[in-house]
């Protein structure tokens, strides 16, 4: 198996994965049959995915990690390394879903929980502790990894926050006294005049510049990740979807379509998509909502026309956006959460309003790829993790859209709660969350509603920062 290597040229082929649900991708003057899906711009920009065998007849293990996205393939290669006996199994291919088609921002925090809240809802002690480990802990172990296995994947260091409101400066104030008191010294503010060295647009009032954050090609990431699991010996097995999981009295058995799993000692559902057909009573705690991303064409006189610094940028909007550089002079313009899925026509009218916005002094602006992504968001805003104590089963979802450093982190925590290193993972599952019984149902009116309410918030008190 080959290191994925991400190419300045691309072509637009049909692409090799299975849409999630009704997600879709679009890709301009593609030259194929008008029912293929189009590669979205981070599977064009590979090399095509020689992908591994379904399960076939019994396989055995220690433990069995369901989903092959960041948090399993991470997962998966932390207990590999520490000597365990490991299998992976994905329903269709490696970082397929939200792992593969998202953002690729690395920000600090847990979820929509940024320093603040985590003050607030834990104390200072615990915050403390919350935060490197999801912030400065999170980055180190990307970066770790991308040093022992010698991955390119697009990794640059650093992002801003830009403030689309002067008021927004003092949140951005606030926020940054609060993280150097909790141990965080890595952000600086950037003030209006001195932004233009870092974005080629005068629609912001300012900016945090993020020494810790940062920006990464996430399906590269995710086959580096394979591929480091490949040299540790793991088995890979996708089109394998578990159909379900049973108690037996050799561990657990896990019925995939061509085959079976018997793991040994435990089971980590890594496929928040899968949560509530293989624990079926489990009350559900997150709800599914709807983003989207889009790449341009190749930008005339090179990306950094429009970003000079080459950071990856968010702004302090509601519905936040954020656009950054990729490979082969191209712009990553994403943003926006929705309770139901837009369609391809809606959302690269939104995307060029956007752009024609930010970047009003250019008129030769034109997206070469657009699709959208399903996530699941939790009532409380944090990322939900679980370890079901008469199961035997780890289990975390409720990402809210946050989550590319995260998840890697996340995945170590839960190898070495198993390995009874520390705990860290203990932490994480002593957040409270709600449950949410009509979860699906009542997605396309809480992800409004939440919108609208912090869009109230913000007109009346503008310095306290609302994102979504």
């Amino acid at each position: 198996m080959q290191k994925p290597q991400i190419h300045d040229r691309i072509t637009h082929r049909p692409s090799a994965f299975t849409p999630l649900a009704a997600d879709w991708s679009w890709a301009d003057d593609a030259q194929f049959a008008v029912n293929d899906l189009a590669a979205h711009y981070y599977e064009a920009s590979l090399d095509p995915w020689p992908g591994f065998e379904a399960v076939q007849d019994e396989v055995c293990c220690d433990v069995a990690v369901i989903g092959g996205g960041l948090l399993g393939l991470s997962t998966a290669l932390h207990l590999a390394e520490n000597g365990v006996d490991v299998v992976l199994i994905e329903a269709d291919r490696v970082a397929g879903a939200a792992s593969g088609r998202n953002g690729g921002q690395l920000t600090p925090g847990l979820a929509r929980w940024d320093a603040g809240t985590m003050v607030d809802q834990l104390g200072e002690a615990e915050a403390r502790r919350l935060w490197r480990f999801s912030g400065a802990e999170a980055m180190s172990t990307v970066q770790r990894i991308l040093a022992d296995y010698e991955l390119d994947v697009g990794y640059r260091q650093g992002h801003l926050t830009a403030a689309v409101h002067p008021g927004h400066m003092a949140g951005m104030l606030t926020d940054a006294d609060l993280r150097r008191h909790l141990g965080d010294d890595s952000v600086e503010l950037v003030g209006a005049h001195q932004i233009q060295e870092f974005i080629a647009s005068d629609v912001y009032h300012g900016a945090a510049f993020d020494h810790l954050g940062g920006q990464v090609h996430p399906l590269a990431l995710s086959r580096g990740l394979a591929y480091a699991l490949h040299k540790n010996g793991v088995k890979i097995h996708e089109k394998s979807r578990v159909q379900a999981i049973t108690k037996c009295a050799q561990g657990h058995q896990l019925i995939c379509d061509s085959g079976r799993v018997l793991a040994r000692k435990s089971v980590v559902l890594a496929a928040h998509v899968q949560a509530p057909d293989l624990l079926p009573d489990r009350m559900p705690t997150a709800v599914p909502g709807y983003t989207y991303v889009s790449v341009t064409k190749p930008i005339e006189g090179g990306v950094q026309s429009l970003i000079p610094s080459l950071l990856a940028v968010y702004d302090s909007r509601i519905q936040i956006d954020y656009f950054r550089p990729v490979a082969g002079e191209r712009l990553l313009y994403g943003g926006l959460g929705t309770g139901t899925r837009w369609s391809p026509e809606k959302t690269r009218d939104y995307f060029m309003g956007r752009l024609t916005h930010v970047f009003h002094q250019r008129d030769d602006l034109a997206l070469d790829f657009c699709w959208s992504g399903t996530f699941d968001l939790t009532l409380n805003g944090a990322t939900d993790s679980r370890y079901y104590e008469d199961l035997g089963i780890y289990s975390v979802h409720g990402w809210s859209g946050h989550g590319v450093a995260q998840t890697i982190r996340i995945g170590k925590a839960i190898s070495d709660d198993f390995l009874a290193k520390n705990e860290d993972y203990r932490m994480l599952t002593a957040i409270e969350h709600k449950g949410l019984p009509l979860g699906k149902q009542v997605a396309p009116l809480v992800i409004p509603s939440v919108s609208g309410l912090m869009t109230l918030k913000s007109w009346l008190r503008p310095a306290e920062m609302q994102s979504f």
